[in-house]
C-alpha cells in the first residue's frame, strides 16, 4: 500500500518576515485562519483532510498547522528556545520563521523528500544530552523500525520538563506492522501502524504523555460512540479508533468552532501526543 502526500506547492516567500511571536496569537471567530502564517481567508484549497485544506500563503496542509498549534497552545514561551523538528514538510520561509523564533534545528535520516540541516538516525541521535526544549516529530516514528531505541534516545537529549509533540498517522485501533509492504509517497517504508495505546508505549518510556485531540473527537470518544456519523475517509478505521480510545488520555486543545477556522477538520484525523520529560 502507498500512501501518497502532497508537496507542498510554491507559496509567498515573504510572509516570515517579521512575523510575530506565535504566542501571540488570536484565533478570529469566522474565516479560516493560518497559524503558522497567520493567513486569514474564506476557505483554504483543497478538502477537508489532514493531508489538504492547504494554506495559500504558506502551503501549510491541516496536520502541518495542528502540530504546530499543538506546540504553541501547550508550551510556555521560556521553555521553547531549543527547537528540534525532524522531517519538516514545510520548506524556507517557514524555517526561515522558526530561525526567528527560536534555536531551531531541522533533520532528516534517508533524505529523498525533506531535506533537513542535519542527518539524525531517532535509533541513535547524535545530540548531547538534555540538548533540546522541544522536539516536533511529524509523521517519522512509523518509519524507525525500534521505537522502544527512538523513544529513549528522544528522552535522553530532551531537558527536564522538555516535551515532544508526536504525530503518527493514526490509521487503526491497535498498533500491528503493516499486513503487507507499505510506503508513503516519498517511497520511505512504514514499520508501524500506531493505534491510541501508542499512549502506554510513551509513558513506560518514561514520559508524562498526553494525547491531544480537537472537542468534537473527545466528545465522541466520552459518549461511547462506535463509529463516525458520517462517511469516512477511507484509509482511516475510525471505528476501531474510537474503540481503542480512552477519554482520560485526551486533552482538547481546540473547539469545533476553532476547529473548523484553523482548518483541521475532520476530527478523527488530528491526534498528537504531548511527551513531557519529568526528570
Amino acid at each position: 500500500m502507498k500512501w501518497f502526500r502532497r508537496r507542498p506547492a510554491a507559496r509567498s516567500a515573504e510572509w516570515f518576515r517579521g512575523a510575530p511571536s506565535p504566542w501571540t496569537l488570536q484565533v478570529p471567530d469566522a474565516g479560516v485562519f493560518c497559524p503558522i502564517c497567520r493567513w486569514q481567508g474564506t476557505a483554504f484549497d483543497g478538502v477537508p483532510h489532514s493531508e489538504s485544506a492547504i494554506c495559500p500563503r504558506c502551503g501549510s496542509v491541516s496536520r502541518d498547522r495542528f502540530l504546530f498549534w499543538s506546540f504553541v497552545s501547550r508550551t510556555e514561551p521560556h521553555l521553547g528556545r531549543r527547537v528540534w523538528e525532524t522531517s519538516p514538510r514545510l520548506a524556507e520561509p517557514y524555517r526561515d520563521a522558526m530561525r526567528q523564533w527560536f534555536q531551531y534545528t531541522c533533520s532528516d535520516y534517508d533524505e529523498r523528500h525533506h531535506k533537513g540541516t542535519v542527518r539524525i538516525d531517532l535509533q541513535q541521535v547524535d545530540l548531547p544530552d538534555a540538548s533540546v526544549d522541544v522536539l516536533l516529530t511529524p509523521h517519522v516514528l512509523e518509519h524507525v523500525p525500534d521505537t522502544a531505541a527512538a523513544l529513549a534516545e528522544i528522552r535522553r537529549v530532551l531537558a527536564p520538563g522538555g516535551r515532544m509533540y508526536l504525530q503518527v498517522p493514526v490509521l487503526q485501533g491497535r498498533t500491528a506492522p503493516p499486513v503487507e509492504p507499505e510506503f508513503h509517497g516519498d517511497n520511505t517504508p512504514v514499520f508501524w501502524r500506531f493505534g491510541p495505546e501508542l499512549t502506554e508505549a510513551l509513558r513506560a518510556a518514561g514520559f508524562a504523555t498526553t494525547l491531544l485531540c480537537t472537542q468534537p473527537w473527545l466528545d465522541a470518544v466520552r459518549a461511547g460512540h462506535t463509529e463516525w456519523p458520517v462517511p469516512t475517509s477511507p484509509e482511516f478505521d475510525v471505528a476501531s479508533v474510537l474503540q481503542g480510545s480512552t477519554a482520560e488520555d485526551l486533552v482538547s486543545i481546540a473547539t469545533g468552532a476553532q476547529a473548523s477556522v484553523l482548518g483541521i477538520e475532520p476530527a478523527y484525523q488530528f491526534l498528537t501526543w504531548e511527551c513531557i520529560n519529568p526528570t
